[in-house]
């Protein structure tokens, strides 16, 4: 029953993230592609900044955190997405989901202080 529980907490817990993103935004494109346009990946002009985004170490800061998303994404939002869970073969230890926690709760506590539109 735990790795049940887990499977759907994990894939909740990260489809939250873009659900948020969203809602910050009003984007309606999920992933990946949510990522880019939230931060500014291809244009250049970030809707959502998570500082001040002026000096190259706040520019990298920020281009740390969009590739956090993506990889988060890619890594425990997209398997289990795209795969039936009886067939998937997940193999995520309950260790790996409270750290996974953890690092959400991080990604949230930044979104909550982030700047959202365009850099005036």
């Amino acid at each position: 029953m735990l790795r049940k529980s887990l499977f759907h907490a994990v894939f909740e817990a990260t489809k939250g993230v873009s659900e948020r993103l969203r809602q910050m935004t009003g984007l309606t494109v999920d992933g990946a592609e949510l990522v880019d346009q939230c931060f500014g990946a291809r244009s250049g002009t970030p809707l959502v900044r998570i500082n001040a985004y002026r000096t190259d170490s706040e520019t990298s800061e920020h281009r740390g955190f969009m590739n956090l998303l993506k990889g988060v994404f890619g890594t425990f939002r997209n398997p289990p997405a795209h795969t039936p869970r009886a067939t998937a073969g997940w193999a995520l230890t309950e260790p790996d989901a409270l750290d996974l926690f953890s690092m959400l709760s991080l990604v949230h506590r930044r979104l909550d202080a982030a700047q959202v539109g365009a850099r005036p």
